[in-house]
């Protein structure tokens, strides 16, 4: 993040719930990805789902964990269109789901997400998936129990690095002109683009 944006970050007054969806959610609401996860707290969870009501973003709520809560923020054509893959289905069946609906996907998910916060004992692999990383990141950080990464970023990666950097280097740029809007006063409603 630049010198000049981290200035702004600091500057901005407005609805801090607005700067912590531009700063965890920027790639998914100017269109870079599927999906993302938004962790904020439990009393700005109504302010969220305003921001989001006339968006196409579904808004999934994955649970309460230490004053905070979860959100799984999805577009779902994008999500359903990435989940029909044959390599992401086939990787679903071999962590265990039946149903790789996205419908039934989501609720099991949501178990082992709070098994996990909770217990710290299996993590939940399905996540990956979900957030729309690469297969091979994926199968990488389950082949490699989250070790021997060749680079880490938004996710940790094992194949194709230079693809995987100007990824994460686009989603920087997305961070940083949503937050440069919000510092220009556009309401956050108006940011979130139509797919």
């Amino acid at each position: 993040m630049s010198r000049e944006i981290w200035e702004i970050m600091r500057k901005l007054r407005g609805d801090e719930i607005e700067l912590q969806i531009a700063f965890q959610c920027a790639p998914l609401i100017t269109g870079l990805k599927e999906s993302n996860l938004l962790n904020i707290k439990k009393q700005d969870y109504q302010r969220m789902k305003d921001i989001f009501k006339e968006s196409e973003l579904t808004i999934y709520p994955l649970g309460i964990h230490a004053g905070k809560i979860t959100v799984f923020l999805y577009h779902r054509e994008r999500l359903e269109k990435f989940f029909s893959g044959e390599s992401v289905l086939a990787l679903l069946h071999e962590i265990g789901y039946i149903d790789t609906d996205l419908k039934q996907v989501l609720p099991v998910f949501r178990t082992h997400y709070q098994q996990y916060l909770k217990e710290k004992k299996v993590f939940p692999h399905e996540m990956g998936l979900l957030l729309g990383y690469p297969i091979e990141d994926v199968r990488g950080f389950i082949e490699h129990n989250g070790c021997g990464c060749l680079y880490s970023g938004y996710w940790k990666v094992y194949r194709n690095v230079p693809l995987k950097k100007k990824m994460f280097e686009d989603f920087e740029k997305a961070k940083e002109s949503v937050i440069q809007l919000l510092a220009e006063d556009i309401d956050m409603r108006l940011i979130p683009v139509s797919y």
